[in-house]
C-alpha cells in the first residue's frame, strides 16, 4: 500500500500540513521567502522559496531536505547532508525559481536525534548505516513524505525536477501523486570521514554514483550543477550558473579596461590590458553562447579569432557589425573557417564574391551604425538567442545604452593608462541619483577584478506594476 493510500482512504486525500506563516530569509544565496507549516502531530516544517507566486509553467527545481542537525547544523563529515542543503539552495536562487523544503522529524532518515546518536556508536565499532539502523530496531529507512507532497501542493507545484540523488525520494513522491518529470543527482566530493558512509548508500540504498562529466560540462549542456562548499569546481559554479539559469536567450556584454577606464593606448596597443584569468572568463563566456558580436573597429585593431581555446566547449558564430564592409579580407574571421561568420554590412556596401564558404553576408538596413535591436533581431531569426557583445567599446556602450544587455562583465586591471581608446561611455543623466545602479557582484581575475552587472533585475524593477 502506498503512502497516499494508507493517508487517504476513500480516495480523500486530506493535507496533513497546514500554512502558518511566511517571511523573507536573507542567505548567502540571496533571499528566500521562507513558509513555515505545521503538521497535525505539532511538527514543525519549513519551505525556502525562490519565485513560485504562481503555477509555475514548467517543472521547477526543488529540493527535499530531511533535518540533520550534526549536518546542517555542525557542520559534520559524517555524512554530506550539510554540503547538500547548501548547494541545494546555491542551485535553487541559480535557478530563479524552486524551493528547498526541510522536512523536521526525519533526523536519521526517520529515527530521531539519539537514536541517530546510538547508530553512531555501532558505526564507530564497524557497522555500516543501514546495518546499524537495523541492530536498533529500525528500518533501514523511516521516512515518509506526506507533509513534502502537501507542501508542493500549497505551493501550487504538481511536477519538479527532484534535486536528490536517492531514487526512493522520487518514487515516494510519485505515490504520493507529485510528477517527478526529472531527478536531478546532487553528489557531493567525499571527505575521508564519509567515503564508507557514501558507498553504502550507494551500494545499498541506490543512490546514484559520481557521473564522469564535470561541472563545466554541465554547464555547457545548459544545466546548472549542485555544488557543495568544497567542490573543487564551487567557484565555477557560483560565476557561470546565474548566467546558464537564464536559459537560451539573453545578450551579455564584456569589456577589460584599465583603473582609468581605457581599452587600449593610443596607438591602439590592447596587448593585454587585462591578465590571463580575465581571458579564460572571456572564452568561457564565449562557449556558453551561441553568438559573438564584435565591431569592425576592434577587428581591423586586433585582428581576433573570436574562438575557444583556453576551455572546453564550442566556437560561437562570428558576428562583425560593418556597415562600410571596412574589414581586411585577410582577417581571421573571413579566413580560417573555424567557426561561422556573419558579415552584416550596410546595403550599399561592396564586398567580394569569393568569400569563404564560412561567410555569410548579411545586409543591415542602412549604412548607418548598427541598431542593438535590429541586430539581436537578425541573429534570432537564425536561432542564435544566446549573444556576447565582446567589443569594442562603441559597441558595447550602444548595446548597453539600448537597454538590452541582461548582463555586462566589466573587469578592471591595476594599470593606468592616461590617454586611449576609451571603454565605456554613453549619453549618462545629469543627477547621480538616476544613474545605472542594480544587483550586482564582483571577483578577482588573478590582479583584475571583475564586476557582474544584472541589467535584466533593473528592467524588471523599472517596469511598472500591471
Amino acid at each position: 500500500m502506498s503512502q497516499l493510500e494508507e493517508r487517504a482512504p476513500n480516495d480523500i486525500a486530506l493535507p496533513v500540513v497546514e500554512r502558518e506563516v511566511e517571511t523573507v530569509l536573507p542567505t548567502r544565496h540571496g533571499p528566500f521567502r521562507m513558509i513555515g507549516y505545521r503538521e497535525g502531530n505539532g511538527t514543525t516544517h519549513v519551505a525556502l522559496v525562490r519565485g513560485l507566486t504562481g503555477p509555475p509553467a514548467t517543472a521547477p527545481l526543488v529540493r527535499v531536505h530531511s533535518e540533520c542537525l550534526t549536518g546542517d547544523a555542525f557542520g559534520s563529515w559524517r555524512c554530506d547532508c550539510g554540503e547538500q542543503l547548501d548547494a541545494a539552495l546555491a542551485a535553487v536562487a541559480a535557478e530563479g525559481e524552486g524551493a528547498v523544503i526541510y522536512v523536521r522529524g526525519h533526523e536519521g532518515r526517520g529515527i530521531g536525534l539519539l537514536e541517530k546518536l546510538r547508530a553512531y556508536a555501532l558505526q564507530d565499532a564497524g557497522a555500516d548505516t543501514v546495518d546499524a539502523n537495523l541492530a536498533l530496531g529500525h528500518s533501514a529507512d523511516a521516512r515518509s513524505y506526506d507533509q513534502s507532497a502537501d507542501i508542493l501542493r500549497d505551493l501550487g507545484v504538481q511536477q519538479v525536477r527532484l534535486l536528490s540523488s536517492n531514487p526512493a525520494k522520487a518514487e515516494a513522491l510519485t505515490d504520493l501523486g507529485i510528477e517527478v518529470t526529472q531527478r536531478v543527482s546532487l553528489i557531493i566530493p567525499p571527505h575521508p570521514q564519509n567515503e564508507f558512509y557514501l558507498t553504502t548508500k550507494r551500494e545499498r540504498m541506490r543512490h546514484d554514483r559520481p557521473a564522469a562529466d564535470d561541472s563545466w560540462q554541465s554547464l555547457l549542456g545548459g544545466t546548472v550543477p549542485a555544488s557543495g562548499p568544497h567542490d573543487a569546481d564551487q567557484e565555477l559554479v557560483d560565476r557561470y550558473g546565474p548566467l546558464v539559469a537564464l536559459g537560451t536567450d539573453y545578450v551579455i556584454g564584456q569589456l577589460g579596461q584599465s583603473l582609468d577606464g581605457f581599452i587600449a593606448s593610443r596607438t591602439g596597443d590592447a596587448e593585454f590590458v587585462t591578465g590571463d584569468a580575465d581571458r579564460e572568463h572571456l572564452h568561457r563566456l564565449r562557449a556558453l553562447v551561441d553568438a559573438v558580436v564584435v565591431g569592425v573597429g576592434t577587428v581591423t585593431a586586433d585582428d581576433p579569432r573570436l574562438t575557444v581555446r583556453a576551455v572546453p566547449g564550442h566556437n560561437p558564430v562570428r558576428v562583425v557589425l560593418d556597415p562600410s564592409a571596412r574589414t581586411p579580407l585577410t582577417s581571421h574571421v573571413l579566413t580560417d573557417g573555424a567557426a561561422p561568420t556573419l558579415w552584416l554590412v550596410g546595403p550599399s556596401a561592396t564586398v567580394p564574391r569569393d568569400l569563404a564558404a564560412h561567410v555569410d553576408v548579411v545586409r543591415l538596413d542602412d549604412d548607418g551604425p548598427a541598431v542593438p535591436d535590429r541586430v539581436l533581431t537578425l541573429l534570432r531569426e537564425r536561432g542564435l538567442g544566446r549573444v556576447l557583445v565582446e567589443g569594442g567599446g562603441r559597441v558595447v556602450s550602444a548595446f548597453l545604452a539600448a537597454g538590452v544587455l541582461d548582463r555586462l562583465y566589466l573587469t578592471v586591471a591595476p594599470v593606468l593608462i592616461g590617454d586611449g581608446v576609451p571603454g565605456l561611455r554613453f549619453v549618462g543623466s545629469d543627477l547621480l541619483a538616476d544613474a545605472i545602479r542594480t544587483r550586482s557582484r564582483r571577483f578577482l581575475l588573478g590582479e583584475d577584478v571583475c564586476t557582474e552587472l544584472d541589467l535584466r533585475a533593473l528592467r524588471s524593477a523599472e517596469q511598472p506594476a500591471s
